[in-house]
């Protein structure tokens, strides 16, 4: 369930509250950015996300390509000396760039597998990797029609299967229960 904000919030304060963070308490130490096994391939390093948060300028911060590198492994949050939820901040950055438009379609696509990555493990308990290539594809050309990008990476199949690293029947657990339990509990907003 989601929780009931007031119409006023700027889009900072908006983020502190979908994070559950103070973004005036960093003080811009740059542990967080040290730490994080994505900074390399982030075009704005995760201390000077929260920076542009504290000045105002929160749609530059949600049209960044680091929101969407961030792999929440929560390395930034466990480093931070005063507490801040940097991938708190990263999940709310996400969630208001897709709500507000700022997303490109690279950037929905990484959505896209994400989606279906979750989707195909809530189904199976394990993943079937070639109903994942399938839905992911589906989801991703509902937003950017494209042949090239429906047949990228076919050329691949063939070697993986010569080596038998792709498998075309994808297995399920026996108590998929347990794996229904886990999602409820992780969607249920009481034990995020």
């Amino acid at each position: 369930m989601e929780p009931v904000l007031p119409e006023n919030l700027t889009d900072a304060d908006l983020i502190e509250a979908l994070a559950h963070t103070h973004l005036a308490d960093c003080y811009q130490c740059g542990k967080c950015t040290a730490g994080c096994p994505m900074a390399a391939a982030m075009d704005v390093m995760p201390n000077q996300l929260v920076r542009m948060l504290q000045l105002g300028q929160a749609l530059e911060a949600m049209k960044s390509n680091a929101i969407w590198a961030c792999v929440s492994c929560q390395t930034c949050s466990a480093r931070c000396p005063k507490s801040v939820d940097c991938a708190g901040i990263m999940d709310g950055l996400r969630e208001l760039s897709l709500q507000r438009g700022a997303a490109s379609p690279a950037q929905r696509r990484v959505l896209a597998f994400q989606q279906a990555f979750l989707d195909n493990i809530r189904r199976n308990g394990r993943l079937d990797e070639i109903e994942l290539i399938a839905e992911f594809k589906l989801r991703a050309l509902r937003h950017e029609p494209s042949l090239r990008f429906l047949f990228k990476g076919s050329m691949v199949a063939p070697a993986l299967q010569h080596r038998r690293k792709l498998h075309l029947r994808g297995e399920k657990v026996k108590d998929r229960d347990v794996v229904r339990r886990i999602f409820e509990r992780c969607t249920d907003g009481k034990h995020a």
